[in-house]
């Protein structure tokens, strides 16, 4: 009875995890298929898709933290081949990802991207093992596999990085700043009142003439005026700025992928691990009803 029970919650867990991998990994494919390519200088505010090339940005340079390979942008781990009580496997003991800003252009703009929260799936993806817990010198090709007979401690290091000039995807939430065209007036001069009303005591300081405690008809002509004068300085303020695109991580549940893959290659990974998914919950699907035939719930 209790391999039974044991059966059934791998059924249900089978089933849940399958369900989430297929659900997840298919929204990811209809995005990254339904939306279109978008150029930087005409792309719309909001969700969009860009390609592109990554220029060089970073400023001091970076460098992956194992190599010592210049690049854009880097992850990296260190595990070890240890023991437990769940037998014998590689344990992760060291890992960390870059966060410096990357920059796109695809000929007709510049978008810089906060990789913050983006699932990034580079091309560079180097692999290899030592037997001291930092690599040192240059990279040995699978190394030195003593440690996995008992004589010494071995690690596995693993570095992906983002090159300039190589081919970069993108889709995200994309936004634009400076060089404001579109200007509401009246709305932009509400927001001023608005904010100034948030602080009235200031506003009497500016406003109240006659020093009675509050403001007449005449001391509100007054401040909607200022307010207009100030909106319209603002405005002016924000259109001498230059055109600054930027590319980050959407508010809604929405992928955010950047990588040095096309989109096809993208889609058709995502595809797969949804087909993955399904099959997962398929298995786990059947196993219950195996179970539950075997008890005659």
């Amino acid at each position: 009875m209790n391999f039974l029970f044991f059966q059934l919650i791998l059924a249900i867990g089978l089933c849940l995890f399958g369900g989430w991998l297929f659900v997840s990994n298919w929204s990811r494919t209809r995005y990254l298929l339904d939306t279109p390519t978008s150029k930087v200088s005409s792309a719309a505010q909001g969700y969009v898709e860009l390609a592109g090339i990554l220029l060089d940005l970073s400023s001091p340079n970076l460098f992956g933290p194992l190599t010592g390979k210049p690049c854009q942008w880097w992850r990296y781990r260190i595990e070890e081949y240890s023991s437990d009580a769940k037998g014998r496997r590689w344990r992760v003991i060291e890992k960390g990802t870059s966060e410096g800003w990357l920059c796109l252009s695809d000929g007709s703009g510049e978008c810089l991207i906060d990789p913050h929260g983006a699932m990034v799936l580079p091309a560079r993806r180097e692999v290899w093992t030592g037997n001291q817990r930092h690599p040192q010198g240059t990279i040995s090709g699978s190394g030195s596999w003593l440690g996995l007979i008992g004589l010494g401690k071995q690690y596995r290091y693993i570095e992906e990085r983002l090159h300039t000039g190589e081919p970069l995807y993108a889709i995200g939430d994309f936004r634009t700043l400076g060089g404001e065209q579109g200007f509401d007036l009246q709305a932009a001069k509400g927001r001023v009142v608005r904010e100034w009303k948030g602080d009235f005591a200031g506003l009497l300081r500016r406003f109240d003439g006659d020093g009675n405690g509050r403001l007449d008809e005449a001391e509100w002509r007054l401040v909607h005026l200022a307010a207009q004068l100030e909106a319209e300085d603002r405005h002016r303020q924000r259109a001498s700025l230059p055109l600054q695109h930027r590319l980050a991580q959407p508010d809604a549940a929405l992928p955010f992928v950047l990588s040095s893959h096309g989109q096809e290659v993208l889609a058709k990974r995502f595809f797969w691990q949804a087909l993955g998914g399904a099959v997962l919950c398929l298995a786990g699907a059947l196993l219950m009803a195996w179970v539950l035939g075997v008890r005659h719930w």
